[in-house]
């Protein structure tokens, strides 16, 4: 059974940085394609960042573009979301999670979603 969990959120002032990480668990057959997704309090799901399951292409949507990276560590079966320039609209739970088809870039369902992790931006 595959899982997902993530660790680094926490509570930031606006300017700041934080480092998520999620680390998947399990038994797969085929690498997914992963992805960060946030849900800010009163709002739907948002797709945040994502990467192929290469790990070679990411994508990022425009309310983060040039403020977050996503990465991955293959051999630590990890993945990271370098959260800097932080803003309060940055608010959220976060969720890493991942796709079996490479369908990551721009969904916000998958296939599974870890328990997420909470950022807290003040201004």
């Amino acid at each position: 059974q595959v899982q997902l969990a993530e660790s680094g959120g926490g509570s930031v002032q606006s300017g700041g940085s934080l480092r998520l990480s999620c680390v998947l668990s399990g038994r797969w057959f085929s690498r997914p394609c992963m992805s960060w997704v946030r849900q800010a309090p009163g709002k739907g799901l948002e797709w945040v960042a994502s990467i192929d399951s290469a790990g070679a292409i990411p994508s990022y949507s425009d309310s983060v573009k040039g403020r977050f990276t996503i990465s991955q560590d293959n051999t630590k079966n990890t993945l990271y979301l370098q959260m800097n320039s932080l803003k309060s609209d940055d608010t959220a739970m976060y969720y890493c999670a991942l796709r079996w088809d490479d369908g990551c870039h721009g969904a916000t369902f998958h296939s599974l979603r870890g328990q997420g992790t909470q950022v807290t931006v003040s201004s």
